[in-house]
């Protein structure tokens, strides 16, 4: 067997074998396996090295140093870990720094988001697009807009990259020079931006506004390093309110920590956040350390993407009876990953922990003879169990029926629009976004605009113009026209204002932000009739 090939299959044992006991050596936390079950690991790792030997040795083509770290880092590995539960995960280099960046929640760069657009004149059919630049960034501060085309950095072409290798050559150590050439629709020559890179912060809470008289409205993207501290500035900068709603939709989750510090932030001191259970370390609770004595209705706004951390922090306000929970029955994420640094840069994420409500409920949702790919894509209401007899019951404080054995169940239901053909199009073609650029190039709006009949013919008549023209009927444009209107205007704002604009746009028009704030009257019913019990319980 030739050096190289043994150093790779030497690495691959040790690694397997340091995943498979991983646990055993983190600050000798696990008693040491049997004798027996040594011997089956023993045995286990050599049928592995005699498979990897017959495929090194007699595969149709010569495995090459990527074909080998494929084979380890995108099969045996993942292959390994998902038999295990859907969560655990190893993390390659790349993986791994990206990881390191979500969670700490910034970054060295010039401050945008981008994303590959088709373009049939391009090297690979695409070009590089900015979506928007992040406000106060480099980026923002030397005037990119959303819709410049990124055409080389440093001289070099972005013909046939990808997005993310475009971003990676926007990033570098903070106060270097990069240059970026792009081009603007309506602009006569190519413009060219000298930027110098900064630290660029990746705010978990990317909207926080008076969204009507009185309530506040925040909204959650996941949980990282700032999470808690982003909510409290949003919380003091609205002073005194009447009502709040917090939108968790398509929150995917994060730091433990922080998921336990925001709960802190509407929870009594002591009162539990969530318990975690597992094998291999002791059990753990958390509890509010500080604890707050506000006392205005609270409604989250939930769905079906809502999971981990997000459905923590709204299973301990459900328990508690400090919040309406409002929505779908979230994604039922409840494994707790504890993430092994394996080598400098690699990582392995191993489920260690349950987590589990203050009530006692098991967050998780069942993964048994379920593919990967039906777990976190086909959960549509039919999935859902209709009786609820077989379910988890559980008591909130003040005695109400919750359900567990399968993420957090909305208190009030409310549906999530099904998109049309016609919606589908539109994003598709990136209607919106293209306009906005079109319009832009020859107008200017203000903050009253309003999309009149005047815009909605242009916007017409701009698809009509596209190569080849965007189809629509005039039904399906009279069925959706408030949608329609938001979007442009939405569009326009985030050009022509900034990203914090075109969100509160966004947020003004959905219909389900609209529909949380009217059981605000019902979190108080609740809020009032939790502190009743409290004060009945306190003076028997």
């Amino acid at each position: 067997m030739a050096p190289r090939t043994r150093r790779a299959l030497f690495s691959a044992t040790v690694f397997l074998a340091t995943c498979a006991v991983a646990g055993s050596f983190i600050n000798q936390r696990v008693a040491a396996q049997s004798a027996t079950d040594e011997s089956t690991l023993r045995d286990s790792l050599h049928q592995f090295t005699d498979v990897y030997s017959l495929v090194e040795q007699n595969y149709a083509e010569k495995l090459n140093s990527d074909k080998t770290d494929k084979a380890i880092y995108d099969g045996a590995i993942p292959g390994m870990l998902h038999v295990l539960d859907p969560h655990s995960n190893f993390y390659d280099p790349k993986a791994y720094a990206q990881m390191r960046e979500d969670q700490h929640g910034k970054y060295y760069g010039v401050g945008m988001t981008i994303q590959p657009q088709p373009d049939a004149t391009a090297k690979g059919g695409t070009k590089i697009v900015v979506l928007y630049p992040f406000e106060g960034t480099p980026s923002y501060k030397a005037g990119v807009h959303p819709g410049d085309v990124i055409l080389s950095i440093d001289g070099k072409t972005t013909e046939g990259l990808d997005s993310a290798a475009v971003a990676s050559m926007l990033k570098g150590p903070k106060g270097t020079h990069v240059s970026v050439t792009m081009s603007r629709e309506g602009a006569p020559k190519l413009l060219v931006f000298d930027l110098i890179r900064d630290e660029i912060p990746r705010n978990s809470v990317d909207l926080a506004f008076m969204i009507r008289p009185g309530i506040g409205y925040i909204h959650v993207t996941n949980f990282m390093e700032t999470t808690s501290r982003e909510v409290g500035d949003a919380l003091d900068k609205f002073g005194d309110i009447n009502g709040l709603v917090i939108d968790l939709r398509g929150n995917p989750g994060g730091l433990l920590n922080e998921a336990v510090n925001m709960s802190d932030k509407f929870l009594q001191k002591g009162q539990i956040v969530v318990s975690q259970r597992g094998r291999a370390f002791p059990d753990q609770v958390y509890r509010a350390a500080h604890g707050s004595d506000t006392k205005y209705p609270i409604v989250v706004l939930v769905n079906r993407n809502t999971a981990s951390a997000a459905e923590i922090v709204s299973g301990a306000l459900q328990d508690h009876d400090r919040a309406l929970i409002v929505g779908e029955t979230t994604f039922g994420k409840g494994l707790v990953q504890t993430v092994f640094q394996i080598t400098e840069n690699t990582g392995l994420a191993l489920t260690t922990y349950h987590y589990y409500t203050p009530s006692g409920r098991l967050i998780q949702r069942n993964y048994n003879n379920v593919s990967l790919y039906d777990y976190y894509y086909v959960r549509d209401s039919s999935t859902q169990p209709k009786d609820k007899s077989n379910l988890e019951v559980k008591l909130t404080d003040s005695g109400r029926t919750v359900y567990g054995g399968g993420g957090i169940t909305p208190d009030e239901k409310i549906e999530n629009p099904k998109t049309t053909r016609f919606q589908d199009s539109m994003l598709l073609h990136y209607a919106f976004f293209n306009f906005s650029k079109h319009y832009l190039a020859t107008h200017t709006v203000s903050k009253d605009f309003v999309v009149d009949d005047n815009v909605m013919q242009q916007f017409k008549d701009f698809l009509k113009s596209q190569n080849p023209p965007i189809e629509y009927t005039d039904a399906d444009m009279a069925d959706k026209l408030d949608w329609v209107k938001e979007s442009i205007k939405s569009e326009l704002f985030t050009s022509q204002f900034g990203q914090l604009e075109g969100l509160k746009v966004r947020a003004m028009w959905d219909p389900q932000i609209a529909k949380a704030i009217t059981f605000l009257p019902e979190a108080q019913a609740l809020e009032d009739h939790s502190k009743d019990q409290k004060t009945t319980t306190a003076s028997r």
